[in-house]
């Protein structure tokens, strides 16, 4: 068996609202698994999402890679909610987007101060066989 992540804590102020932020812009769905909000990926990792003390959260980098149609769609949200956004993990680039590796990319905080990134291509490009 190869090795795979299975599924990671996010620790949230709210983890409802967290969980249901990030569903809600990639267009999955939340589920309760004991005392966390899970969101599966569609490799079947999951981001179990757990309240934390306010205060007590250190924030973290989540990326996905996702298809141009998924990042148009995301995206789309991004924008029709006013998040601020960034083409850079340094938030030097506000309002753009990149186009690293022939993809795009673009970054955005959750509520908690998770950075979150949206990638079309993998860091380096598409192998090549």
């Amino acid at each position: 068996m190869s090795i795979e992540l299975n599924h990671t804590i996010v620790y949230a102020e709210d983890k409802r609202a967290s969980a249901e932020f990030l569903a809600g812009l990639l267009g999955l769905g939340t589920s309760t698994f004991g005392p966390f909000v899970q969101v599966t990926t569609g490799n079947g990792v999951g981001l179990d999402y757990a309240t934390a003390p306010k205060g007590d959260i250190a924030p973290q980098h989540y990326a996905f890679l996702v298809s141009d149609e998924e990042f148009d769609a995301a995206f789309d949200r991004i924008k029709a909610q006013g998040l601020t956004y960034w083409a850079d993990p340094h938030h030097r680039r506000e309002g753009e987007i990149n186009r690293n590796d022939g993809g795009r990319g673009v970054y955005f905080l959750d509520p908690s101060g998770h950075n979150l990134e949206l990638i079309t291509v993998p860091y380096g490009g598409w192998p090549t066989r």
